[in-house]
């Protein structure tokens, strides 16, 4: 442990990535790590009377509640630190969030002994979500700057009752990576409560929203860089993901204004980020638009995406395992991480 934060303590961006045998040909790139994480109910111990948040886990066990929000808190500290590292000798850059109550809990977060030293920035809105979750970026200060940040509201209706349904933003924020712009887009779209079909159109509502974000950042610059995030509640050959979203599966075939998803080739060999009745999705995604497919290394560009299940956050033993290690089961905390593993995705740009 100590030598870990020795390691850390000591920042490094550049690596060396051999492309070839050749010593004269080997390059140096800075590299980063971009990442999402549905980190499962991250919830504090005070009742909001405003919201339904008497019905999360936490707040429905009977004793240690303060001590089981400590462990939930540095649990997910030491997933976000874990994200990347071996690869970049640091915590993402950037990591959407996913099932957070509140900016309470996200100060929480980037106090921790695991996150501290790396001080991370915060973007948060409370949203209209009826349980109270919402979603979040954080970003170390020292690589990324916001520039202009805003939330989407998805309005969306019951079929049969006709009411709305609240349920959460999504959340764009724009800003400098390295004095290079980016935008990234932060979802947590319906779930598939009531059943895929009959919650389908939810999805694609808010599939269409995400378009329509995307195309107004392409209209003012049209090689805008955009990165898709977050837990959609589809996997990627799902109708929101490919036929609104327009996705491509190979890069090599990414259209001008196009969207490409790594996320797909992972999904079609039965890779997952979250399981149930011994079938993996994946939901948690991460897309990009086709500037950062560029054959230049002159500015950031995409190097390479995976799904971060560390042997730690994989249950054990018992009926689930295999499955990731969730907190809460049964009212009951488990001592494990979350029910989804993080997806992540590498930057590259060459350095002279």
């Amino acid at each position: 442990m100590q030598n870990r934060l020795i390691r850390q303590c000591v920042f490094v961006v550049v690596i060396l990535i051999t492309f070839n045998l050749s010593a004269q040909n080997t390059k140096k790139f800075k590299i980063h790590t971009i990442a999402f994480y549905n980190a499962e109910n991250l919830f504090d111990t005070i009742n909001d009377p405003n919201k339904f948040d008497e019905y999360s886990p936490i707040m429905e066990l009977k004793s240690k509640r303060s001590f089981v929000y400590k462990k939930k808190i540095e649990h997910t500290a030491k997933v976000i630190s874990d994200i990347g590292f071996k690869t970049t000798n640091n915590t993402p850059a950037i990591i959407g969030l996913a099932e957070i109550e509140n900016k309470s809990v996200l100060e929480d977060l980037v106090n921790s002994n695991d996150l501290v030293k790396k001080d991370y920035g915060i973007v948060h809105f409370n949203s209209p979500d009826s349980r109270g979750i919402d979603v979040a970026l954080l970003y170390q200060k020292k690589l990324f700057t916001p520039i202009h940040i805003s939330n989407h509201e998805l309005k969306i209706y019951d079929n049969i009752t006709k009411k709305r349904i609240y349920t959460r933003d999504q959340l764009l924020v724009s800003g400098t990576l390295e004095k290079e712009m980016i935008h990234v887009i932060v979802n947590h779209w319906p779930s598939r409560r009531g059943g895929e079909a009959r919650s389908q159109s939810k999805r694609v509502a808010a599939a269409r929203l995400n378009r329509r974000i995307v195309d107004s950042l392409q209209s003012i610059n049209p090689y805008a860089k955009i990165f898709i995030m977050g837990d959609l509640n589809d996997n990627p050959t799902n109708t929101s993901v490919k036929r609104v979203l327009k996705t491509i599966k190979e890069k090599e075939n990414v259209p001008f204004k196009g969207i490409y998803n790594p996320m797909e080739s992972f999904f079609k060999k039965g890779i997952g980020s979250n399981a149930f009745r011994d079938s993996w999705s994946l939901f948690d995604q991460i897309m990009i638009t086709k500037p950062l497919l560029s054959k230049k290394y002159d500015s950031f560009r995409f190097y390479k995406a995976g799904i971060f299940n560390a042997k730690y956050l994989v249950t054990p033993k018992g009926r689930f395992k295999g499955y990731p290690y969730r907190s809460f089961a049964n009212g009951k905390f488990t001592n494990g991480f979350s029910d989804h593993f993080p997806v992540y995705m590498y930057v590259i740009r060459e350095i002279n």
